[in-house]
């Protein structure tokens, strides 16, 4: 076989010198068309493999006016659910033969609708939004330029926009009935901020297991650190503001703490742990998004699993139909969820 310089990209007309086949059978070869039989595409196949030819996809997407490739806007790389939602779509994406461009907004409007329109800009087929509280901009622009968009975790309310989201009031319920089951009397669902849909969805989720065990409304204690219209900067201050609420609620007898989801939960345990006007308080504690089902923390927590990779395939899925050009009614897809138990219930 020629050898070629390691400078050169091989070329369907060097594969076709090497094999005797013309460059039509070539490339239908390389693209497994059907007109050429099993054994010389499987021929032309491994020829190009040890010389080394890699396709050109830019050249195909030329052709087919696809790019296969898809852009996922997260929200917060720091929190590890959105690390872990990005693997399984990235798997979800290699069976539907996808590749990704993963983006961050950092929760900031202007930032999503910069890396939505970057992401166009390069030819992206499609986008997996993760979608900010303000995402009206950002959903706007990709509505009026017709292109293919699915809401992922959240749902904006809007019935122009196709969205893949967990079941969090069913899953609220479970962690607050799970607590509730072991003995508290007296629950805490608390959460960093206002976070569109979710935060709404698990409170409902949280009232509901509440009543159905008679805890009345005095021991329902409902505590959100930074408002969702704050516009005092010292209100900011997460950390100050929990901790003055915990020394509270500690006094008020809560024992069973529902955190918005599992980094929040082990933020508030590390706090705990480490105020000496708190070190000592006994409660059951139970997270949201089963992050250790993927990732191993020192601190066991019950949580609730928000079927990670169901949610990516039918985003998937879904973004695909609108790319080859589905124009049915926008899809609301609602995952299952179901509980993790660690033992952290326990009071």
């Amino acid at each position: 076989m020629r050898t070629h310089s390691s400078q050169r990209r091989v070329t369907l007309h060097d594969i076709a010198n090497e094999t005797g086949y013309s460059i039509n059978t070539v490339s239908h070869a390389l693209r497994n068309m059907t007109d050429i039989s099993p054994a010389t595409r499987e021929r032309i196949q491994q020829v190009a493999r040890d010389m080394g030819y890699m396709g050109n996809q830019i050249a195909s997407s030329l052709r087919s006016g696809r790019t296969k490739t898809i852009a996922v806007v997260l929200g917060n790389l720091t929190n590890p659910y959105y690390s872990i939602m990005a693997d399984h779509i990235q798997t979800a994406a290699d069976l539907r033969g996808y590749s990704l461009m993963i983006t961050c907004s950092r929760e900031d409007p202007a930032q999503e609708l910069a890396q939505a329109e970057s992401a166009i800009a390069r030819r992206v087929d499609g986008i997996l939004l993760f979608p900010t509280n303000e995402s009206t901009a950002t959903i706007e622009r990709l509505r009026a330029l017709r292109f293919p968009f699915v809401l992922m975790s959240r749902s904006l309310g809007l019935d122009t926009a196709d969205s893949v989201v967990t079941d969090e009031e069913t899953g609220a319920y479970l962690a607050a009935r799970h607590i509730l089951e072991h003995g508290c009397r007296n629950p805490l669902y608390i959460s960093r901020q206002y976070i569109v849909y979710s935060y709404e969805k698990r409170l409902a989720g949280f009232i509901r297991a509440c009543e159905e065990y008679g805890i009345p409304q005095e021991r329902r204690h409902i505590f959100l650190s930074i408002p969702r219209d704050a516009t005092d900067p010292s209100s900011r201050d997460w950390q100050a503001s929990t901790r003055t609420a915990l020394q509270a609620y500690r006094d008020q007898g809560v024992d069973g703490i529902f955190a918005f989801c599992d980094s929040e939960a082990w933020q508030l345990q590390t706090m705990i742990q480490e105020d000496d006007a708190l070190r000592g308080w006994r409660y059951a504690m139970v997270g949201f998004d089963n992050i250790q089902k993927a990732q191993q923390y020192p601190s066991p927590l019950c949580s609730i699993d928000c079927s990670y990779s169901e949610m990516a395939l039918e985003a998937i899925d879904l973004l695909r139909s609108r790319i080859h050009g589905d124009t049915s009614a926008p899809k609301t897809i609602v995952c299952p969820v179901q509980l993790a138990c660690r033992e952290s219930c326990a009071i």
